[in-house]
C-alpha cells in the first residue's frame, strides 16, 4: 500500500485478532503540511479514492491552498481579526485603516447577529450554504436589505484575510446571494429656501449649517474644521480631518475626502461672522467647538428646530445639507469630475449614483449643445475661409475643403 495511505479495519474484523481480514473497512489517507507542522487526514471507503485525494492534497498544500484543520472558532477569528484592525495591522481593501466608527460598526453586527449563531463553530468549517441560510433566514423575518449586508461585511472581511494570508482553502462568503437595499432618493431643497432656513436659525449655529450648504462638508468634518483649514485669502476650505464620537480627531474617511472645497461668498461672510463672534481664536482652535470640545447635533437641531417652527418653515438635517450643496453646483454648471472632488467621494462613480439624475441630460438638451457647438465651428471655419480666398456659396473649397464624393 502507498505510503501514507493506511487501511482502518472495521471493529469486528477478525484481523484485530489475528485473523485473515474480510471486512470492507475504510482507508485514511494522510498529507504533511510542514507550515502547521501537523498531519492532515481524511478517510475515504476506496483506496483509489484516498490516493487521488493524497495527491490533490499535497499540491495544494504546497501551493498554500489547504492548511491543518484548526480548532479556532468563529468567535475567536473575529476578536484576533477586530484586534488586528483596531492596531491598524489589518487594513481594509484600499490599504487604509478601517476608522473607529467603522470597527464599532462590525463588532456590533457580529455580536448582535452573527456570533450568536455561528460563533462557537470552527472557522474553517462554516460553509457558504449555512451563511446563505441565515441570510435566508434574516430575510424572511423582514431585516432590511441595507441590515443584513452590513451584517455580513465584517464576515467578509474576516473571510477575504483568511483566504488570503491563512491559507484557508474556501472564502464562504464569496458566493453569498445578498439583498440589493433600495437606492434612497437624495432630499434636497431650493437654493431660496435654504436660504430662508439660513436666516432663521441662531446666529451662534449658522456659521455651521452655512459651512454645510454652502460647502457640503461631513458631519465629522465640519465637527473637526479647524480654523486653520479656512483660508480666506485663498478663498478656500481644506478639509484635512474628521471627527470620532470616542476616538477624537481622526483622519478624513477615505484618501480622497483630504481635499479643498471652494469658499463661495456667502459662506466667507458667514465664516467671518463666526471668527469675529469667537473672539481671537488660534489657528488650532475648532471652527465650531468649545473648549476643545465640537458641537452636538442633538443640540443645534433642537435650536434649530425651533427656530424653523416659529417661522413656519421645514426641517433640514446636516446630511441633506450637503445633498443640497451638490444640487448647487450642478445647477450652476460644474463639472462631475470637479463636483467628485469637492464632495469628497471615493470615485466619479460615487458621484453619479447619487446625483446623475440632478444632472441635465436629456436628448433635446444634448443635441441643443452639440447644434450650438457645430454652428460655432462652422461660422470660424468660414471666417478663415473667406480670409484665404477659399470660400464660395457652395462652400469651402481649396485645403480647407474635404473629400468630394465621386
Amino acid at each position: 500500500m502507498a505510503e501514507g495511505i493506511e487501511k482502518r479495519h472495521a471493529n469486528d474484523c477478525a484481523s484485530r485478532s489475528g485473523g485473515r481480514c474480510r471486512c470492507k473497512g475504510s482507508f485514511r489517507a494522510t498529507v504533511y503540511s510542514p507550515r502547521d507542522r501537523k498531519k492532515i487526514r481524511k478517510s475515504f471507503s476506496t483506496e483509489a479514492e484516498a490516493r487521488s485525494w493524497q495527491a490533490d492534497a499535497k499540491r495544494a498544500v504546497n501551493l498554500g491552498a489547504l492548511r491543518s484543520p484548526s480548532r479556532k472558532t468563529l468567535a475567536d477569528a473575529a476578536e484576533g481579526w477586530l484586534a488586528g484592525a483596531g492596531r491598524g495591522d489589518i487594513r481594509n481593501r484600499s490599504g487604509h485603516e478601517y476608522k473607529p466608527a467603522t470597527l464599532r460598526g462590525y463588532k456590533q453586527a457580529l455580536e448582535d447577529f452573527v456570533l450568536p449563531v455561528f460563533g462557537g463553530r470552527r472557522f474553517n468549517s462554516v460553509t457558504t450554504a449555512d451563511l446563505q441560510e441565515l441570510v435566508d433566514q434574516w430575510q424572511s423575518e423582514g431585516k432590511a436589505a441595507s441590515t443584513i449586508r452590513n451584517s455580513i461585511k465584517p464576515l467578509q472581511a474576516i473571510y477575504r484575510r483568511a483566504r488570503a494570508r491563512e491559507g484557508l482553502p474556501v472564502n464562504p462568503t464569496h458566493d453569498l446571494e445578498l439583498p440589493a437595499p433600495r437606492p434612497k432618493e437624495v432630499e434636497i431643497v431650493a437654493p431660496e429656501a435654504a436660504a430662508r432656513l439660513l436666516a432663521a436659525v441662531p446666529n451662534q449655529d449658522r456659521g455651521i449649517w452655512a459651512t454645510a450648504l454652502y460647502s457640503g462638508l461631513r458631519y465629522g468634518e465640519l465637527r473637526a474644521l479647524r480654523w486653520s483649514a479656512v483660508d480666506f485669502a485663498q478663498g478656500v476650505v481644506r478639509v484635512t480631518e474628521s471627527w470620532d464620537a470616542k476616538e477624537g480627531s481622526i483622519s478624513p474617511k477615505t484618501r480622497t475626502s483630504r481635499r479643498t472645497a471652494p469658499m463661495p461668498g456667502v459662506l466667507r461672510d458667514a465664516l467671518m461672522d463666526q471668527r469675529l463672534g469667537a473672539g481671537d481664536p488660534s489657528s488650532e482652535d475648532l471652527v465650531f467647538g468649545k473648549d476643545g470640545k465640537p458641537f452636538q447635533a442633538a443640540v443645534i437641531y433642537r435650536r434649530a428646530d425651533s427656530a424653523w417652527s416659529k417661522a413656519g418653515l421645514g426641517r433640514l438635517r446636516l446630511h441633506q445639507a450637503r445633498h443640497t450643496y451638490a444640487s448647487f453646483m450642478i445647477a450652476a454648471g460644474v463639472n462631475a469630475k470637479a463636483l467628485s472632488s469637492f464632495m469628497g467621494h471615493s470615485s466619479i462613480k460615487v458621484t453619479f449614483d447619487l446625483y446623475g439624475h440632478l444632472m441635465p441630460g436629456t436628448e433635446a438638451e444634448a443635441a441643443a449643445l452639440l447644434d450650438t457647438f457645430l454652428g460655432a465651428q462652422v461660422k470660424a471655419g468660414a471666417e478663415v475661409a473667406r480670409s484665404a480666398g477659399t470660400w464660395h456659396e457652395g462652400g469651402m473649397t481649396g485645403p480647407l475643403s474635404g473629400p468630394r464624393s465621386a
